[in-house]
């Protein structure tokens, strides 16, 4: 059983960047895949934290809280400490990570516009390639739960409209529906928290295609609302004394409309729960690198730990995610490989999104990556080359009723983001190289009006690209 670390505070500065500087094309044919090819295709885990901000992980240097299994992974990986979401949404984001395209593509542009069934995931071709694929857990998708192509093993839940609850939710596997303390999975006992059900499941998978290359989505109902530890790790942090952003102040509660969640715990109350939250998950990500290790399967297994958005805690007078700002958009994206990794331990400063995830794991696998796909392969990184993932990328947030949140188009390069608002905001540009938190807006001053016009550009540009439709980008 893995332990807890407390690791001491690390500080993660922006690194300033020329604006305007070449991309790259997909990285497809290169020595990990070639390794592929030849030799057994590697196992892929995929463990998806629901609402994980980018820096609550002790690797990251967070003040308090020990996430000693997500360190590990770090610490014999890359680690991409600019990692983020094209949209901070549950259903969106998740939507990308599957198909590799941005929402303007894959057509799930909230958390009410569902999901298309002709999406073609990465489990598809991974399946034509022999490998036994399962997804477990949270779909959180509209329009229920699929009969998902590719897809082996799919146990999940549409409880409480698809966001299952921490204790008391029943499972559902490949379309039937079990009873509350039913097991979708046999010789595996409920245990009644969520988080150690998917991990068991998950494990069990694990074992029973030892034998075979084997992709695993383990998508885990944690860190959401209600943010419920498990008794383990619940009150391990009640004593620490939380340092709130200076924007939480007393009208916090006016201005945001996600603050209802709230209204029955103090913040900080909440912000430990989260913590705590996170502990409980990660003690059991440890169960699962336990079990790879176990089995003799962890050189040859790419264990990937992202989240699907970020999430605010009072920066910028706002609770939960959505918008455009630094705490919404970016994640944690951490991706171990010991067979395929060259110098494992570093930190990338690349900017990887999340349809980044699927061509990478395709190429990996030594599989073509469809022409659909929009994500670039992160291959060269995971290589230790020089080449630049990007230069800037789109985010956009539909409007998502009911939250009065604006829809928003941003375009963010490695130093600087434009946002543009449908209604209500004023249009925001950010320099992120001497203003990593977001606080001065520059759309007005007059040395500022070449950068701001040609972010425009590149974002309207950026924009009619990635929505086209994939025939006409083949």
């Amino acid at each position: 059983m893995r332990k807890f670390l407390l690791l001491t505070s690390v500080f993660v500065a922006f690194s300033p960047f020329n604006l305007f500087a070449q991309q790259t094309d997909n990285q497809t044919s290169t020595q990990l895949q070639d390794n592929a090819a030849s030799n057994k295709k590697p196992n892929i885990v995929f463990i998806l934290a629901d609402d994980h901000r980018w820096d609550y992980l002790s690797v990251m240097g967070h003040p308090f809280i020990e996430t000693p299994n997500i360190d590990s992974i770090a610490n014999e990986g890359v680690l991409f400490e600019k990692a983020f979401v094209t949209s901070s949404l549950c259903s969106p984001s998740r939507a990308s990570f599957l198909t590799g395209q941005y929402p303007q593509q894959h057509g799930v542009q909230n958390n009410f516009t569902v999901w298309d069934n002709e999406n073609v995931t990465y489990f598809e071709p991974l399946k034509e390639a022999g490998y036994a694929t399962a997804f477990i857990g949270k779909w959180h998708m509209p329009g229920g739960l699929p009969k998902l192509r590719g897809v082996d093993q799919f146990i999940s839940f549409d409880h409480a409209g698809g966001q299952g609850a921490y204790t008391g939710t029943p499972y559902i596997v490949n379309g039937k529906k079990l009873k509350l303390g039913e097991s979708p999975v046999e010789g595996v006992d409920i245990t009644g928290y969520i988080t150690d059900d998917l991990t068991n499941f998950s494990n069990k998978f694990i074992e029973d295609n030892k034998d075979k290359p084997f992709a695993l989505y383990l998508s885990h109902k944690a860190l959401h609302l209600p943010m419920e530890p498990d008794p383990e790790a619940a009150g391990i942090y009640d004593d620490v004394k939380i340092t709130l952003p200076k924007e939480a102040d007393s009208w916090l509660a006016f201005a945001d409309s996600s603050f209802k969640h709230f209204l029955w715990a103090p913040l900080e109350e909440k912000m430990k729960d989260y913590a705590e939250t996170a502990v409980a998950m990660d003690q059991q990500i440890g169960l699962v690198l336990d079990k790879l290790d176990e089995l003799g399967l962890a050189d040859n297994t790419i264990v990937v730990f992202a989240g699907d958005n970020g999430y605010m805690w009072g920066e910028h007078r706002l609770i939960d995610k959505r918008w455009s700002y630094e705490e919404s958009m970016r994640i944690p994206f951490i991706i171990r490989y010991p067979n395929g990794i060259k110098n494992p331990g570093r930190r990338s400063q690349e900017m990887l999104l999340n349809l980044d995830m699927a061509p990478t794991f395709l190429a990996l696998a030594g599989i073509e990556v469809p022409k659909h796909m929009q994500g670039k392969s992160a291959v060269s990184v995971l290589e230790d080359k020089s080449e630049t993932l990007r230069d800037g990328w789109l985010y956009k947030y539909y409007e998502d009723y009911p939250y009065p949140v604006p829809e928003q188009l941003a375009y963010r390069t490695k130093r600087y983001k434009l946002i543009q608002y449908k209604r209500g905001k004023k249009n925001e540009l950010f320099d992120l190289q001497n203003d990593p938190l977001e606080q001065n807006n520059l759309i007005d001053q007059p040395d500022m009006q070449n950068i701001y016009e040609e972010l425009k550009i590149r974002l309207n540009e950026m924009e009619a690209e990635v929505s086209q439709p994939a025939a006409a980008t083949e």
